[in-house]
């Protein structure tokens, strides 16, 4: 599983996981697929500040895979890029012109648009966009000497964020969640408002004041904090479309355990029970 993440001076840093697609460029949201559904949710267009009027709408397409992290170029002009590796020297450069491919090593890779940026009306700059590519799973933490102070905390671990429990916010996250949590759909959409709040209602009686749409937005934003942290809040960042960023949360909500599909059963068995019929005598 990979991890991407672009920056760029007066850029908002993205964040990429596996199985998602960035476009960038001067306007590159006309390019974002509209056919299919679950194609545009994996989808998310920024566009670069600062370009200048001759670079083109769509520049690249950096698609992330379970492996490999792939650029596309689109710009009708020339790119430079640069990486380093772990590999003897060190470095490459290699320059990308329209319609070529390149597959970005692990670590950071730089991508130079020549007088892309512009400066003033009638001066360029160069645009540089930094794109950095690590694997999701962390290595192994090296293991301590025998009898050494530190072995006695050895398997002690980072506490995990956490909602507080049968919360509305935890009840949010869990609905929000859901279709990645239940594992019966291969191709997940996050739910609307309206279907957050009607599956509250199933599983504990009571929404609290969840039918305003404002209430869950809200809600959403204080799982997305803590699901993501203050730098990679997307919220924060303020990028990619509402559908996109809801799909992004939804994910990452089951990912990292914010919560479980142990969660998921304990709800909707209080709903089976809360909703049998009385025994009669």
């Amino acid at each position: 599983m990979l991890r991407v993440t672009l920056r760029g001076a007066g850029l908002p840093t993205v964040t990429l996981g596996t199985g998602e697609t960035l476009l960038f460029g001067r306007s590159p949201h006309h390019a974002v697929p509209d056919e299919d559904p679950a194609d545009a949710l994996r989808v998310t267009a920024i566009a670069l500040p600062r370009c200048a009027p001759h670079v083109s709408r769509l520049l690249g397409e950096l698609e992330v895979g379970e492996e490999i992290a792939r650029l596309r170029w689109h710009g009708s002009g020339e790119t430079q890029v640069s990486s380093l590796f772990d590999a003897p020297g060190g470095a490459r450069r290699v320059t990308l012109a329209e319609g070529m491919s390149l597959l970005l090593d692990e670590g950071e890779n730089q991508l130079v648009v020549m007088r892309g940026r512009q400066v003033t009306p009638t001066s360029y700059d160069d645009l540089t966009i930094v794109v950095d590519i690590s694997s999701s799973v962390p290595e192994p933490a090296p293991r301590p000497r025998p009898g050494s102070p530190v072995e006695m905390d050895a398997t002690a671990t980072a506490p995990a964020p956490r909602l507080p429990r049968l919360s509305r916010e935890w009840y949010v996250a869990l609905a929000l969640a859901e279709p990645w949590l239940s594992g019966t759909d291969d191709y997940p959409r996050p739910p609307s408002n309206r279907e957050i709040y009607e599956r509250i209602l199933h599983w504990h009686g009571y929404a609290w004041n969840l039918e305003r749409a404002q209430r869950v937005d809200d809600a959403i934003r204080t799982i997305s904090a803590l699901a993501f942290g203050p730098r990679d809040d997307p919220f924060h960042t303020g990028v990619g479309r509402v559908q996109n960023v809801r799909f992004a949360i939804g994910r990452r909500t089951a990912e990292i355990q914010l919560v479980t599909t142990e969660d998921l059963d304990v709800v909707e068995r209080a709903a089976t029970r809360r909703n049998l019929p009385p025994l009669t005598p």
